[in-house]
């Protein structure tokens, strides 16, 4: 059959208004397939413009969709070869953890997933999930690597409640479940788990850890403080760029027929004091904001995260020095107004 009347392959993509569910559409339908993909209010122009745009470069259909709603990806999903499931309840500082994050994420997972075996065509269900779920765990002394091995401390984080607590164990919770659902039902199954993530993506109003990254160069307190808290809580700053979680999620759906179970995805490895000085280094004009720096401050990692499973598989990253992370980074956070033109 000639490749102009073979069926395209299709990909649900779900939270499409979200950063990294943005940059998968787009990279997805530059790969040739067609996508679907859900938000929960296709009217909203402000979030889904984007979406608007990259209908340009292929087949893509907006389904409205509610993790909270039973039954509301059906349609999304139907008839798709791969699901990729990166929406999720993202009220970090909810007064009500449980109640409005760690309930609705895994709710919201099971949702999916029941979606994905009603279609019946789906060869494989891509979670993503993040390294909150490996590294919120106190650790003592130096030179620790996590792997998909380790996990978050689900009830030293319950009892301490301290920060955004919700969120590492809501990440712990829903892939369990899931993980469990997938094998009650015959699910292919992988999960990526993405540490901080950073790097120019289409949509324009998503949260994202650019600003935190660029916090240094921006001088924003607020923003700093969310980095320096991610150093403090896992004994590293773990990076990746955007286009790396997408090149991954696509090669585990995709390529590594034998893939299962979980997979880092982390490029490198750095603390707030080394961001600094490539900082001041590669971008003068900017000048690096010193005053947030005060008080003792890491070297070297304390803790490492390991993405060697994903490599073992085959996968190689295309951004592995703070050079090529950041490369596209300062452009995006002028277009953001982060940073001045």
């Amino acid at each position: 059959m000639s490749s102009s009347i073979e069926k395209k392959r299709t990909a649900c993509v779900t939270g499409g208004s979200g950063y990294i569910a943005s940059a998968l559409v787009k990279m997805l339908l530059e790969k040739g397939y067609a996508v679907k993909t859900t938000v929960r209010n296709p009217d909203d122009m402000a979030k889904n413009s984007h979406l608007k745009d990259l209908q340009a470069l292929g087949p893509l259909e907006v389904f409205r969709a509610d993790l909270e709603e039973e039954g509301s990806f059906d349609d999304a999903v139907a008839g798709c070869d791969y699901a990729f499931l990166v929406a999720a309840p993202v009220n970090l500082y909810t007064k009500n953890p449980e109640k409005e994050l760690v309930e609705p994420a895994v709710r919201g997972t099971l949702n999916v997933l029941r979606s994905c075996v009603k279609a019946g065509t789906v060869r494989r269900v891509v979670l993503t999930s993040s390294a909150a779920a490996v590294s919120s765990r106190p650790l003592k002394g130096d030179g620790h690597v996590l792997d998909e091995d380790s996990w978050s401390d689900v009830e030293y984080l319950t009892a301490k409640k301290s920060g955004p607590w919700g969120y590492p164990v809501s990440k712990v919770l829903l892939e369990k479940e899931a993980s469990r659902f997938a094998e009650d039902h015959g699910i292919s199954l992988v999960t990526v788990l993405p540490v901080v993530t950073v790097g120019a993506a289409p949509a324009p109003n998503a949260r994202t850890s650019v600003p935190n990254c660029l916090s240094l160069l921006s001088g924003d307190q607020a923003a700093f403080a969310v980095l320096d808290g991610i150093e403090r809580a896992t004994g590293c700053i773990p990076m990746v760029h955007v286009d790396d979680v997408c090149r991954a999620e696509l090669f585990l759906a995709e390529e590594a027929a034998a893939a299962a179970g979980r997979y880092i995805c982390c490029s490198l490895n750095t603390t707030v004091a080394e961001l600094a000085r490539f900082l001041a280094d590669k971008y003068p004009q900017y000048g690096v904001k010193t005053q947030l720096l005060s008080g003792d401050r890491l070297e070297k990692p304390r803790v490492c995260l390991s993405s060697a499973k994903l490599v073992r598989e085959g996968f190689e990253f295309k951004y592995k020095t703070l050079d090529e992370i950041y490369d596209d980074m300062v452009e995006y956070g002028k277009a953001l107004g982060i940073l001045p033109n």
